[in-house]
């Protein structure tokens, strides 16, 4: 999928510096590769083991090609900004130096930035995007998950009513639509029907996303199963027979056959009430009895 991601988040810090041009830049240093360290918080948790070998087998033949951006820290040592996958692919390939770009930055700038690098990546997945993307709004915004993900429920209800939602909501709104359309190109609404509720999905099916075995249409189709053992096992045979959505969707209805109890025939009900009726005495209950039974009559003649 081409995704329009030319554009970033106008963040006060990080936009300078993205906008900065060549010969402003920070000059580029090389240093031995023991003396980064990566920082507390990674937007990207997983790396492709095949692409990453073949990171590492261009590394070792032509060398890290686009410096690593990073950070000073105390006693000559720095901290990892952005290119974590160059990072690994050289320790990988056993390089002891690495090309770096030194850059002075807050904790929040460092953050921000990383983000963004992250999110203009055409492969981050769809769990990963997310997260990112929720971060970097936190960070930006100046609202907790739970804030960002309240504000765009309001907004969608009040859109619903056709009402005008509070003014503080529509100021939120317009930033988180501001940050999604400039790295996923997704609306408010979007995001929230679609991405946020990956989140929640089973951790088996995360973790099948965030490793790229598994698409984020057939997770959330497979997550509607409840018993836990079908999921598990529809789970592990769409992604061995790589099954498609529509493949998937109809094992999922063949499942809900197989498990929805066979309700009893009318004729079965009728000869289970006749036995019940052998001991019936009270008058009451025979005389409205003969009224259903000249109703029935009278139903099947009809």
């Amino acid at each position: 999928m081409n995704k329009n991601r030319s554009v970033v988040p106008q963040m006060r810090g990080v936009s300078a510096f993205l906008s900065a041009p060549v010969e402003a830049a920070a000059s580029i240093n090389t240093v031995s590769i023991s003396k980064i360290r990566l920082p507390s918080h990674q937007p990207r948790r997983y790396f492709d083991p095949e692409k990453l070998q073949q990171l590492t087998d261009s590394i070792k033949q032509h060398g890290v090609l686009e410096p690593l951006l990073v950070r000073p820290l105390q006693q000559g040592e720095y901290e990892l900004v952005a290119g974590e996958r160059r990072y690994r692919a050289a320790k990988a390939g056993g390089l002891e130096t690495v090309p770096i770009t030194v850059r002075e930055l807050s904790d929040q700038e460092a953050v921000q930035l990383a983000l963004v690098e992250n999110l203009q990546r055409e492969d981050l997945n769809p769990i990963e995007e997310t997260e990112g993307v929720l971060e970097l709004l936190t960070l930006t915004v100046g609202c907790s998950r739970e804030e960002i993900s309240e504000a765009l429920t309001q907004m969608a209800t009040a859109q619903k009513k056709g009402i005008d939602p509070s003014g503080n909501v529509s100021r939120q709104v317009e930033a988180i639509a501001n940050i999604l359309e400039s790295t996923i190109n997704l609306t408010p609404e979007s995001f929230r029907t679609s991405r946020l509720p990956l989140l929640n999905l089973p951790s088996e099916i995360l973790d099948s996303i965030r490793q790229g075995k598994l698409e984020y249409t057939k997770a959330r189709a497979i997550s509607r199963v409840k018993d836990e053992h079908q999921r598990q096992h529809l789970l592990q045979t769409a992604i061995e027979q790589s099954l498609s959505l529509t493949q998937i969707k109809q094992q999922i209805k063949e499942l809900t056959v197989v498990s929805k109890p066979e309700l009893p025939t009318m004729s079965d009900r009728l000869v289970l009430i006749s036995r019940q009726l052998k001991g019936l005495t009270d008058p009451k209950k025979q005389k409205r009895l003969e009224k259903l039974l000249q109703d029935l009559e009278s139903l099947v003649e009809t």
